[in-house]
C-alpha cells in the first residue's frame, strides 16, 4: 500500500494505491474530498477493493492541493489526465463517484485514451435542479461554518431511511471530529459542480460504460442515471431499488458488479 503525491503543474495531488496487478483501476471520489483528502487512508480505503488486489493496482486520487478560483470539472479532468501521465498510467478502468463521476465523464470525452472502461456511480451529466438545490444548500452551510448541519443534511440526502434509522444519531457526533480548518477546498469543488453540463458531449464517450444508481437519489435526482444511459451509446444501467446516493456504501454487491464489469 502506498500514500503518494504526484506533481500537477505548480502543485501536487495526493493519492493512495494498493494491489499488485498489471491492470489499473483509477477511482475519483465525490464532493467529500473537499473536506478530507485520501492522504493517510490507504488501508481503510482498500477494504471495498479486496477482490481487485491480485489482478489490479487501484489508485484513489484527491483533487490537487492548490485549486484556483473558477476551477471547473473540465479543469479537474485535465489535471487528472496529467497526474495519470506523470505516474505512467496510460489507460485504466475509471470509477467516478458523484462529483468524481462528473470528472470521469470529462476524462472520457476529452481524454478518451485514458479510459479503458468507465463506471459512473450515483452521478449526473449536469447540475440539474436536484443537484443545484442540494449543493447550494451545502454551500450556504459551509459559508456560515455550520458543520453539524452540513453533515446531517448530507446524510439525509444520501442514505436510505432504513440506514438512517440505525445511524442517524452518529452524524452530529461525527461532525464534532471532522470540521476542517476552512472550507475553501469544499467550496471550490461545490461551485465546480454547479457549473457542470456535459449533456451535449456524452455521445463522444466510446468506451464500455456501466452506470450505477439508486432509485431514490436525493442528491443528483432520480432521472440523472437514465439521462446518462440515453446519452452514452451502448452503456449499461443498473439501479438499486430503495437506495439513494449512498448506494456505494449500502449495496453489498456494489464493488462485485464493478469487478465483474472490469473483468468482462
Amino acid at each position: 500500500m502506498k500514500d503518494g503525491r504526484v506533481a500537477v503543474g505548480n502543485t501536487e495531488m495526493d493519492y493512495v494505491s494498493f494491489g499488485r496487478g498489471k491492470k489499473k483501476l483509477v477511482v475519483l471520489p465525490g464532493l467529500s474530498d473537499g473536506l478530507a483528502t485520501v492522504k493517510g487512508k490507504a488501508r481503510i480505503l482498500s477494504l471495498p477493493y479486496r477482490k481487485f488486489l491480485q489482478d489490479y493496482t487501484v489508485y484513489l486520487f484527491s483533487r490537487k492541493k492548490e485549486m484556483p478560483g473558477g476551477y471547473t470539472i473540465e479543469d479537474m479532468a485535465e489535471d487528472q489526465a496529467r497526474a495519470m501521465r506523470n505516474l505512467g498510467i496510460d489507460q485504466a478502468c475509471l470509477l467516478g463517484v458523484s462529483e468524481g463521476g462528473m470528472i470521469c465523464q470529462a476524462l472520457a470525452v476529452y481524454h478518451p485514451e485514458t479510459a479503458e472502461k468507465l463506471i459512473l456511480a450515483v452521478t449526473a451529466p449536469n447540475a440539474n435542479s436536484v443537484v443545484k438545490e442540494a449543493v447550494s444548500g451545502w454551500i450556504d452551510m459551509a459559508k456560515r461554518g455550520d458543520h453539524t448541519a452540513l453533515m446531517v443534511d448530507t446524510a439525509e440526502k444520501m442514505y436510505s431511511e432504513r440506514y438512517l434509522q440505525r445511524n442517524r444519531w452518529f452524524f452530529p457526533l461525527l461532525a464534532r471530529f471532522t470540521k476542517p480548518s476552512d472550507y475553501d477546498r469544499f467550496l471550490k469543488n461545490a461551485y465546480a459542480i454547479l457549473d457542470f453540463d456535459l449533456r451535449d458531449e456524452l455521445n463522444k464517450i466510446s468506451c464500455p460504460t456501466l452506470i450505477l444508481a439508486g432509485s431514490d437519489d436525493q442528491t443528483v435526482g432520480t432521472g440523472a442515471a437514465s439521462e446518462l444511459n440515453e446519452g452514452i451509446t451502448g452503456s449499461e444501467l443498473f439501479v438499486y431499488e430503495g437506495l439513494g446516493h449512498g448506494a456505494f456504501e449500502e449495496a453489498k454487491d456494489f464493488y462485485d458488479r464493478i469487478f465483474a464489469f472490469c473483468n468482462r
